[in-house]
């Protein structure tokens, strides 16, 4: 039997059509028609003015915090569980993520854990693995207190809050196309915006802040994060397919959902399957002895998974600012996570043959 793993891209066999017909007509490969046509369709779908593509989503979300002024003494709000990136990109800008722990139901940031008397100048909001809280109340907390609200949405392309797209509430919403994600470019990100000068500024940032396209006259402090037509090709033809990829998500999230519901020791967040298209297939397990053991009994039965991101002050870079046990729920939970199969094309048969394995684990002595 096949190893089945955790997470691998699917290509629906119309992109290398696209690329050959794209190559034979002798496109200039780096980013030119193709890419603004992938702009103008992401940004139709996201339901914004602008999208702007980069070279990762960690890049977005460098560009985006850059692009609203964020820098050196600067606090942005930063929730403890999330990709390792999310912070990064804060730090880079010379800024200082400030972590914050998170509600025990989506894994996002809890407004309810930061201290009233915390500046920052912005907040970075992840909605993570397409989940969010309440969005209404979390642009009303950023208004309140003065700071730019930034989706960090690289894991809720196609999840939406009440009929609206996660990533265009706030001034800008973050995106991934790495090979995992719902669509991919292999590499590559966006910044999405309503806001025509934020747009401006970040079409700066990433071309080396030149004063105007295909000049060497610079005004600022740029960098060269410029997307690719090869991929925005490949990115056509995957957001031309987005509503069924949305729904296979929600289905596969929706058989594991059921197939488990037996297994006591098996806990799923809450989620809107509406609302909600899941990255990936994720549960929490009693405890992070449970999680390891389980992950070597699904392994030796040819069955990939993946623990989920430790919590941020975890992680040595961030551990001095934020030391263990200060962020109980995030510390508490993502210890306690595994991510499950999830590829786009895993078939209702392949999801029964992992929740099996999972059963044997809890029923029959695996533990």
């Amino acid at each position: 039997m096949d190893f089945l793993h955790q997470v691998a891209p699917v290509l629906t066999g119309t992109e290398a059509a696209a690329l050959k017909e794209y190559l034979d007509s002798g496109g200039w490969l780096t980013e030119f028609r193709q890419t603004q046509l992938f702009e103008t369709m992401l940004a139709e779908y996201v339901g914004v003015g602008h999208c702007t593509v980069v070279t990762s989503g960690t890049v977005a979300l460098y560009c985006a915090l850059l692009a609203a002024g964020v820098g050196p003494g600067d606090t942005v709000l930063v929730p403890n569980y999330t990709m390792i990136a999310t912070p990064n990109a804060v730090a880079w800008t010379g800024a200082t993520p400030a972590l914050v722990d998170v509600e025990p139901d989506t894994l996002c940031l809890d407004l309810g854990a930061v201290a009233p008397d915390v500046k920052a100048a912005a907040m970075l909001y992840v909605p993570i693995n397409g989940r969010c809280g309440d969005m209404d109340a979390v642009v009303r907390f950023c208004r309140e207190r003065g700071m730019v609200l930034i989706e960090d949405a690289c894991q809720a392309l196609g999840s939406n809050w009440r009929g609206r797209r996660l990533g265009s509430f706030g001034q800008a919403g973050a995106y991934s196309f790495t090979p995992h994600k719902i669509i991919t470019t292999g590499q590559g990100g966006a910044v999405a915006t309503d806001d025509d000068a934020f747009a401006a500024r970040l079409a700066k940032v990433k071309d080396f802040h030149r004063t105007a396209p295909a000049t060497d006259e610079h005004d600022g402090l740029g960098f060269n994060f410029k997307f690719t037509d090869l991929q925005a090709v490949v990115g056509i033809e995957q957001l031309k397919d987005i509503a069924a990829r949305v729904e296979r998500k929600k289905a596969i999230y929706g058989w594991f959902r059921e197939m488990l519901d037996p297994v006591a020791a098996v806990e799923m967040l809450p989620t809107n399957l509406e609302d909600t298209a899941p990255w990936f297939v994720d549960v929490l397990l009693p405890s992070a002895r449970d999680r390891d053991a389980l992950r070597g009994h699904l392994k030796a039965r040819g069955i990939g998974s993946r623990p989920f991101y430790p919590p941020v002050n975890h992680q040595p870079m961030y551990a001095a600012a934020h030391g263990a046990g200060s962020l109980p729920v995030s510390e508490g939970l993502a210890v306690r996570g595994l991510w499950l199969p999830s590829s786009l094309d895993l078939t209702r048969e392949q999801a029964g043959r992992v929740c099996l394995a999972i059963e044997e684990f809890f029923t029959g002595g695996g533990r």
